[in-house]
């Protein structure tokens, strides 16, 4: 059987060659993946299924030299196809072949094959290159973060074109072996598990896999000393942590929230199901930065969100993204309520667990806290928009979302959906409408009213997200005033959860990124 399979594709092959396309058919890939939000971020023609990035970096100069293996599959006939990168590149190789390329653009990599691409073939493209990453600005900035003793790679939703070349959209996820040479004394950490370290004249080696899919802007990379902590969760889970050695008056504080990875991913599952990945912590570097960001399985945070103390509010946020965002990512930017109503939505849940304020709580006291004159309203967190796509709106509207998802439905239902849509779309993408037909097919109710209301709406609703056969709700029905506090007088607003602070202090999750 074996033979004649092989004899089959033999003579297949032998037909195609006989027969070649005209050069007519093949066209240059699109230069970008059409998101209305950042148009030409990513890249048509193509899809990726692997990176292998090896990388030398110099601490001391921030010279940072690579070269990346792409495994791909063109979606078309290709003459030329671009990547999205913005260091010196020195050689593309495309089948084993020397490439022509060119640079186009604040980010695109134009490559143009010896030979070109059939729709459906498989292409093996090697690109080397060197630059100083933190002294190259796209769109008037950087994503990588120089450090007192190395850099970092975290942003969103831009951070690959600093040190790999990729299709840089999330819609498009791939594996990753990420491999790092640095001097003696210096540590490199990637996403997903070590595999190995090796030292030689003074130089060491250090190799990470993610092997499930994972989008461009959920990798990072950190260069640099840390006191590195290992463990295992509770259900064999490992936890490998990273913090600076120089995060002076922070450091404890960020220990003390970080170091609860494992109690908090464990507890969290039984929200969300099943953990999707092979491992799971953070790390925190010497930065003067103010966010924190769900980097696949390896979660960067800023030194700054734990000033005020330590922060499991912020640890739940982020390993939240891990199901909601980075596990089922979103297809296009306008979803991003996928990703951080969700989010914050887990912050509730955990304010809840502490005994700190309820979702319900919570979400009243959004709803309260915002006049309906309040600029706050008329971001749509189903469709912020680029310039606002990172707003509190869309995080504390978009958690009020899911409260009002949890009324509409009620718990069992709610709980159901929370936990079956990470299952069911595991590593795939998503979009709102998508959630959305989930939502009824499980719960059998239609929930495109309740989803416009919170979601699609430029206006506070009139109504808050009150539980239904509530006071509240009985009063809702008598059509209140826009903007009106349905069931509650104006003039008694609700009492400040005690967890709300610490759920502020991850406003600054996105905040400037760039």
């Amino acid at each position: 059987m074996r033979k004649r399979l092989i004899v089959s594709a033999a003579s297949a092959l032998s037909l195609f060659l006989a027969v070649p396309a005209s050069a007519s058919d093949f066209q240059p890939g699109a230069a970008g993946v059409g998101d209305p939000y950042y148009p030409s971020y990513g890249n048509g023609g193509y899809r990726v299924s692997h990176y292998d990035i090896r990388l030398k970096y110099q601490p001391a100069t921030d010279e940072l030299e690579g070269t990346t293996t792409i495994l791909a599959t063109a979606t078309q006939n290709l003459s030329r196809f671009n990547l999205d990168f913005a260091l010196n590149v020195s050689e593309v190789r495309v089948n084993g072949r020397p490439a022509a390329f060119a640079t186009s653009g604040e980010q695109e990599l134009e490559i143009t094959p010896a030979r070109p691409l059939a729709k459906g073939a498989q292409a093996t493209v090697v690109v080397r290159y060197k630059g100083v990453p933190s002294t190259v600005k796209r769109y008037g900035f950087t994503s990588w973060h120089r450090t007192p003793d190395g850099g970092i790679a975290a942003n969103e939703p831009e951070a690959a074109w600093w040190w790999f070349p990729s299709n840089d959209h999330p819609s498009d996820k791939a594996t990753y072996d990420v491999s790092v040479l640095v001097p003696d004394g210096t540590q490199a950490i990637s996403n997903g598990v070590l595999t190995g370290t090796t030292s030689q004249a003074g130089w060491t080696r250090y190799s990470w896999r993610e092997n499930k899919p994972q989008a461009t802007y959920l990798a990072t990379l950190a260069i640099g000393k840390f006191d590195v902590t290992r463990d295992t969760t509770a259900s064999g889970l490992p936890v490998y942590n990273a913090y600076s050695k120089d995060l002076g008056e922070n450091a404890d504080a960020a220990r003390a929230s970080v170091e609860r990875t494992g109690e908090l991913v464990d507890w969290l599952s039984g929200y969300f199901g099943e953990y999707p990945f092979s491992s799971v912590g953070g790390y925190v570097p010497n930065v003067p930065t103010g966010y924190a960001l769900e980097t696949q399985t390896r979660i960067f945070y800023s030194p700054r969100q734990f000033a005020k103390g330590s922060n499991t509010s912020v640890v739940v946020h982020e390993l939240a993204h891990q199901w909601y965002g980075d596990s089922v990512s979103l297809s296009r930017w306008s979803d991003i309520w996928l990703n951080e109503g969700f989010a914050r939505y887990a912050q509730f849940l955990w304010s809840e667990h502490e005994n700190e304020g309820t979702a319900q709580e919570l979400a009243d006291y959004v709803y309260a806290s915002h006049p309906a004159d309040d600029p706050f309203w008329k971001i749509k967190p189903g469709d912020p928009g680029p310039d606002d796509q990172f707003s509190g709106a869309v995080y504390e509207r978009g958690a009020v979302a899911v409260q009002a998802l949890r009324n509409a439905v009620g718990d069992e239902k709610f709980f159901q959906i929370l936990k079956g849509w990470p299952t069911e779309r595991r590593y795939g993408n998503a979009t709102i409408a998508e959630f959305q037909a989930y939502a009824e097919k499980v719960s059998g109710k239609k929930l495109g009213d309740v989803l416009n209301t919170w979601l699609f709406t430029p206006s506070k609703p009139a109504v808050g997200p009150v539980p239904p056969g509530t006071a509240a709700a009985a009063s809702a029905s008598a059509s209140p005033a826009p903007g009106a506090d349905a069931g509650r007088d104006a003039g008694q607003p609700p009492a400040e959860p005690k967890s709300w602070k610490k759920i502020q202090e991850t406003n600054s999750v996105h905040e400037a990124h760039s």
